[in-house]
């Protein structure tokens, strides 16, 4: 029988799995499935737990719902198939438990029990194992001593299966040599972007058949889209501001409660070495003022660090009397001492002086009543929110809202890409999206302060707007198309002339050049499809490059093979490989476990299976 050594990844590989044994549905309907069914089927002979199943399942479930904050009800997991996911799952593992089983792979006892002797869970206050907390914590999970025992020792002896299967595959070196020159060769080139302002002739002026025929090829750029008609009414800070008085007191009274903020006394930047006695202090001081050593120096041969003794910006008081004293007494940087700390004798350093700083009342005057004025109103609009809430229980319209009190009154046609008045806030796009017709309005907060309240009055489905009425939009749009296409076909010549061996200065353009231009370089100015078009070019090859209302005519100077010399490539080569070692160990564990499946065979119970899924719908 091959046993499992004790390692520390062992350790940790048991605690996941103690956690995957005893979180989740413990006991799940064990008792609800022909006399006591504990198993969904079998593979080979090893049986699929249903609470093995259930756990999983129920973990899933549960995982979702933290990632989304929404519940997922089981029917819509099963419209995903999730269920049937960690079915797979659950029969992949018991497949290779299976195989390790078969094949006298196994956790001995002895290292079993020094496994679950270290989980914190089953120890007592005294720190060791504890035979009660032990059997209390499984008992409570819904587990007997001796099915976590087996499932523990038969999980352990699955994982070591894993391992040995997925962690003995290294990276072949050529397949590794060919991604790492993909991802690190660069490319020289040299191009030049032409504008509408290099055309050789001005575009003709659009006849009617022809902006009819651009707009009947393109109904997509003239559709509308989806369109909510939304009557609103709202509420903001703003609206109220002119209502707010606020008197001189008030400000006056902000200003002292903030004074540290407007009144800053003089600071200086200092550190503190402390030394463990007076002699040692008194020498390294009189060696700085030799210019024997520095205070850097002598701070490095006590083993310490600028950080360790850095006290940052203090002002006078800061520090005890003898240290504030000396340190406010200096005109200029310097070094202050042996002076006498609760730490023991020490140094100080006074690098900097910080000018104090004192801005007058009148100066922040206007900005603190606006605060006030700000905070007043906020607090004003949260006041109304409840009067504002009833009326509309009591029947109110918006329109009568906005009549009987302060609201304003409004509507919009609301698409996906509103972005104006109210439309800028979160808060109102949500609810505009979710809101259907005949909902009852009900008030709800803005990010500012404000309030909303909305009702959906119709939705008008995605149309193509009429001709005359984009007529504008028809002739910018064919405009830009024109000017892309007869740039292109300008460019074209000239490409053909750089393919035919002229060179990119005989051209008369303005040109910019670039060496070592990576896969995922950014080319400011250039289409977006120019970069990728480098890497499929051959040196000398010149193309023309349409993009983004664009024309980039491109000529490919040189390929460059990656800079093996170059530390950080090195650092990406070694990643390469360890993540196609780790790519290919998963796809023979893939491949090791379906074969383990074929050969064992699985063996389920449809009805016991639908009656547990049953469960939890």
């Amino acid at each position: 029988m091959a046993k499992l050594g004790q390692s520390k990844t062992s350790k940790t590989v048991v605690w996941i799995i103690l956690a995957l044994l005893i979180v989740g549905l413990a006991g799940f309907g064990t008792s609800n499935f022909g006399g006591g069914t504990r198993s969904l089927g079998t593979v080979g002979e090893t049986p699929v737990s249903i609470d093995r199943y259930a756990r999983e399942l129920n973990q899933e479930l549960r995982a979702i719902q933290a990632q989304t904050g929404q519940p997922l009800s089981f029917a819509e997991a099963q419209q995903f198939g999730l269920d049937r996911a960690v079915l797979g799952r659950v029969v992949s593992q018991v497949a290779i438990e299976d195989e390790a089983a078969r094949t006298g792979i196994s956790v001995g006892d002895a290292n079993l029990r020094e496994q679950i002797v270290q989980i914190p869970a089953f120890q007592g206050l005294n720190g060791s194992f504890d035979r009660q907390s032990y059997e209390f914590a499984l008992q409570n999970s819904g587990l007997t001593v001796s099915d976590f025992e087996a499932s523990l020792r038969s999980e352990v002896a699955r994982t070591v299966v894993q391992g040995a299967v997925s962690a003995g595959t290294p990276a072949p070196d050529a397949y590794v040599d060919r991604l790492f020159t993909f991802a690190a060769e660069t490319r020289d080139a040299t191009w030049t972007v032409l504008g509408p302002g290099a055309l050789d002739e001005p575009l003709p002026e659009p006849t009617e058949d022809a902006l009819r025929a651009y707009y009947d090829a393109n109904p997509d750029a003239f559709t509308r889209p989806e369109t909510r008609e939304i009557t609103y009414a709202w509420l903001t800070p703003d609206m109220v501001m002119d209502e707010i008085a606020v008197d001189e007191d008030q400000i006056r009274a902000l200003y002292d409660e903030r004074i540290d903020q407007y009144v800053v006394p003089e600071r200086r930047l200092v550190e503190r070495l402390v030394f463990g006695s007076v002699e040692q202090a008194e020498d390294a001081k009189a060696r700085i003022d030799a210019g024997e050593a520095s205070f850097d120096a002598i701070v490095e041969e006590r083993g310490l660090s600028l950080e360790d003794v850095d006290l940052g910006d203090v002002a006078e008081g800061d520090l005890p009397g003898p240290a504030s004293g000396a340190l406010f007494g200096l005109e200029a940087p310097g070094v202050a001492g042996p002076i006498t700390t609760n730490l023991g004798p020490a140094l100080f350093r006074m690098n900097g002086i910080l000018a104090p700083q004192e801005t007058p009342f009148e100066d922040v005057r206007d900005e603190l009543r606006e605060e006030l004025v700000a905070d007043r109103a906020r607090r004003e609009v949260d006041a109304r929110m409840d009067a504002i809430d009833d009326e509309l229980a009591g029947g109110a319209t918006l329109e009568e809202l906005a009549q009987d009190t302060s609201m304003q009154l409004g509507t919009i046609g609301f698409t996906q890409d509103s972005r104006d008045d109210i439309a800028a806030y979160d808060a109102f796009r949500t609810a505009a999206v979710e809101a259907e017709i005949g909902d009852f309005p009900e008030v709800l907060p803005l990010d500012d302060g404000g309030i909303f309240a909305l009702r959906l009055d119709a939705v008008r489905a995605p149309e193509v707007q009429p001709f005359g009425e984009v007529r504008g939009a028809v002739i910018d749009a064919w405009e830009a198309q024109a000017t892309t296409e007869a740039l292109a076909a300008q460019a074209q010549a000239l490409a053909d002339r750089l393919n035919e061996g002229a060179a990119f200065g005989a051209l008369g353009l303005s040109s910019r050049s670039q060496a070592a231009i990576g896969r995922q370089a950014f080319l400011d100015g250039t289409p977006e499809g120019m970069v990728p078009a480098l890497f499929e070019m051959e040196p000398g090859e010149a193309r023309v490059i349409e993009g983004e209302g664009r024309v980039a005519l491109v000529q490919l100077d040189a390929v460059n093979a990656p800079d093996t010399g170059n530390p950080d490539l090195a650092q990406l080569r070694e990643r390469l490989s360890q993540q196609t070692a780790q790519s290919l160990g998963s796809d023979m564990l893939d491949a090791f476990t379906r074969a383990v499946e074929t050969r064992a065979g699985i063996q389920l119970d449809q009805n016991i299976l639908n009656q547990v899924n049953a469960q939890f719908q």
